[in-house]
């Protein structure tokens, strides 16, 4: 059974980013090849490396969902990993919390030695839980900053923040959320943002937001597989999304799946790593 679709046309999801665990997430995603957060992961390792060498280091996840990220980045673990563990038949009949127990051990026997700190935010307060209950995330919020402003705790945590990541959030989250999240942040410069985004929506305003506090944003020149279409309609309408944005479909979203932009934001100067030595260590789209 396809999933219905959304006002702007994608397939609607949302039942699966807000479940008691992620097993029901990963054996439906899985189905359409989603794969974003395995480019994503080679590239964020690259950046918290090189803020930890600043002198930072500390990870604000926005759009977190179920520390899919933050595995990808505290843990020796592939997305394809994520997707056999989760697809276990032995976890299938394990209730919510000893998937929990399981995780947290599973996770623990596989984290790096070089494990940055990871925080997450996310509208979908039972997912962002999950990830805190196994340690994924090493604190996280259930909120909605395109409705309301962050927290104090919220407001606090990003105060430490180094970089910002975000895979294909925009569309969920706008410059709402951006300009609430930056303004809560005490220290200058503002931490660099490395975001995935949708080709069939515009950057453009979430980059005027971060213009604003003294960041530039460069484009990396290719492309990156999100996922393959659900229906013909969200086919049909990212085309025209794409196609509206005077973009080309052809040996992307015309074959069939939706593209990632890679855009990187930091301060005047802040330019190691090169962007193109960044994109050079991430598997291109099959």
């Amino acid at each position: 059974m396809s999933p219905s679709e959304r006002t702007d046309g994608k397939a609607d999801f949302t039942h699966l980013y807000n479940q008691p665990d992620p097993r029901h997430y990963f054996g439906t995603l899985r189905r359409y090849g989603y794969q974003i957060p395995g480019h994503a992961q080679p590239v964020f390792r690259a950046l918290t490396a090189a803020r930890r060498s600043d002198g930072g280091g500390a990870v604000l996840d926005v759009c977190c969902s179920y520390g899919v990220n933050a595995a990808l980045l505290r843990c020796d673990v592939s997305l394809d990993d994520l997707y056999q563990h989760y697809g276990s038949p032995d976890l299938a009949g394990l209730s919510t919390e000893q998937l929990a127990e399981h995780d947290r051990a599973w996770y623990a026997e596989r984290l790096r030695s070089d494990a940055t700190t990871v925080l997450g935010l996310d509208a979908a307060s039972l997912a962002v839980s999950y990830a805190s209950d196994v340690d994924l995330l090493d604190a996280g919020w259930g909120e909605d900053l395109e409705k309301q402003d962050p927290s104090a705790g919220l407001a606090d945590a990003v105060a430490g923040v180094d970089l910002v990541t975000i895979t294909g959030g925009v569309g969920y989250v706008s410059a709402h959320t951006f300009e609430r999240l930056l303004g809560a942040l005490q220290h200058d410069p503002a931490p660099w943002v490395a975001a995935f985004v949708l080709r069939t929506y515009s950057y453009a305003d979430i980059t005027d937001v971060l213009g604003r506090h003294g960041l530039v944003t460069e484009r990396a020149t290719t492309s990156f597989r999100q996922r393959q279409f659900a229906t013909d309609g969200e086919r049909d309408t990212a085309l025209a999304a794409v196609r509206g944005r005077g973009l080309d479909p052809l040996g992307r979203e015309a074959d069939g799946w939706y593209h990632c932009d890679f855009f990187l934001s930091r301060p005047a100067g802040d330019d190691d790593p090169a962007l193109a030595d960044l994109i050079a260590t991430t598997p291109l789209p099959a």
